[in-house]
């Protein structure tokens, strides 16, 4: 058998903040794939080996997560869109197609209300990024609440045993081999207080899922049924308020669908992004 690896590179973009890390692999039409607050450039290796025959493939860490410099006093999430942008600028590319997991769906929606002309695509995997989470809900917040304190009780009682809340108990179970490079992964953040920034993210999720009644940009929205991070029944709700969304779930995923059941994922994304070259 004879294979050819996709062509890889690495660079470092200057911004007012210092050096933005990021990989470009493969060719074809643009894909950036953002990652969550757990994760940097690397979470998505299953993703950048899959699409890279097809797609050109762009996996950065995001401002203050290593190889990206470190920001005293820690990164503000209202910046990430602006680095997306000048990242896409940079590698001058005429139109893109973005994923955002978590974390990372603060920077994908930011852009792409920002610029819906330039974007093919969009992906929001277990986020509902800068909206506002019981803007969201049908119920009028009561569910979103009462998930809320159920997801509260079981991430503190799998935090004591260990289980990173980002794939959750039951998918630790069933891969400790990807649980351990989750949270390895997870650590490589340094000295970045993660806390800090989640509450940072909490504090600038303030739009309201009625302000994107003319959001036209195609949005797909995957979200994992064990997720204990963020409630997969919004993904629904807010797929059925977009002009152009859909959602689809995974149930015996946690937080990290991408990571937990890459085969099903990428499907999935292929698929949508298929649809809309």
């Amino acid at each position: 058998m004879t294979y050819r690896a996709p062509a890889r590179r690495i660079g470092r973009l200057k911004r007012p903040f210092g050096d933005l890390y990021y990989e470009v692999s493969g060719s074809g039409p643009a894909l950036l794939l953002a990652h969550g607050l757990g994760g940097n450039h690397l979470s998505w290796w299953q993703q950048v080996a899959h699409f890279a025959p097809s797609y050109t493939c762009v996996s950065f860490a995001h401002r203050g997560f290593a190889p990206s410099d470190a920001i005293p006093g820690g990164p503000d999430p209202a910046d990430y869109a602006d680095d997306l942008a000048a990242l896409i600028d940079h590698l001058e590319f005429p139109d893109v197609r973005l994923v955002g997991q978590s974390m990372g769906g603060w920077t994908v929606l930011e852009y792409a209300i920002a610029r819906p002309g330039k974007v093919k695509a969009l992906v929001l995997s277990s986020t509902s990024g800068t909206l506002d989470r019981r803007s969201c809900d049908p119920s009028g917040g009561a569910q979103y609440d009462a998930w809320a304190k159920d997801a509260e009780v079981e991430a503190a009682a799998g935090l004591a045993d260990g289980i990173h809340p980002a794939m959750g108990r039951p998918a630790a179970a069933r891969s400790p081999a990807l649980h351990l490079l989750y949270a390895s992964i997870d650590t490589m953040a340094g000295s970045l207080d993660k806390e800090k920034l989640r509450a940072s993210l909490r504090r600038t999720a303030t739009r309201r899922l009625a302000d994107l009644g003319t959001f036209r940009v195609p949005t797909l929205l995957i979200a994992g049924g064990e997720d204990i991070v963020f409630p997969a029944f919004l993904a629904n709700a807010i797929a059925a308020s977009l002009p152009c969304g859909r959602a689809e779930l995974l149930p015996h995923a946690g937080h990290s669908p991408y990571f937990e059941e890459p085969a099903t994922f990428n499907r999935l994304v292929e698929a949508f992004l298929a649809l809309h070259r």
